[in-house]
């Protein structure tokens, strides 16, 4: 699968040194918030300085400097994308509102460069959280395209015990 990026985009990612910043955008939506959460990879701005709060202004949004690590899925056909994010448990709040949610949250991850936060140079829109694990360090969480691909196929077996008349 064939991405459409900015030469500034290639020249940042295969540069063995660069001033050029890749960053992580997520815009993480569920029914159960009253409006989805902005979070950034990078503290490119100061919003305030008591609270001590950073964020990336992208497509007239604020995103909230959250410091976590990510790893961009394979462009692999037979698999569905899947991103590997590592945020760090500094605050309990985080962990509570992870709790809260009794089903998957919808993420958007966009990925942008601090020269020119408006254009989003690649995007994976419909990410789903799962498999969150809460450490005392660290929260690991896997976003994941497809939930369908937790599913078995074929949908029933026929076994004695559900096509009794089968056997």
């Amino acid at each position: 699968m064939s991405r459409s990026v900015s030469p500034a985009f290639l020249n940042a990612i295969h540069a063995q040194e660069s001033d050029e910043v890749v960053i992580c955008l997520l815009t993480v939506s569920h029914p159960e918030l009253a409006q989805p959460i902005f979070l950034s990879s990078d503290p490119t701005m100061r919003l305030s300085d008591s609270p001590l709060i950073y964020a990336t202004r992208s497509r007239g949004e604020n995103y909230l400097f959250l410091p976590f690590e990510f790893t961009l899925p394979d462009d692999k056909s037979d698999s569905p994308p899947r991103v590997q994010l590592t945020i760090d448990n500094t605050d309990r709040q985080l962990v509570m509102l992870l709790r809260s949610f009794a089903t998957p949250a919808s993420i958007k991850l966009e990925i942008v460069l601090v020269s020119s936060p408006d254009t989003v140079e690649m995007e994976l829109p419909a990410l789903q959280l799962a498999n969150v694990t809460i450490g005392e360090q660290q929260v690991t969480a896997d976003l994941v395209a497809d939930a369908l691909i937790n599913e078995p196929y074929p949908a029933g077996q026929f076994t004695p015990g559900t096509f009794s008349g089968l056997f």
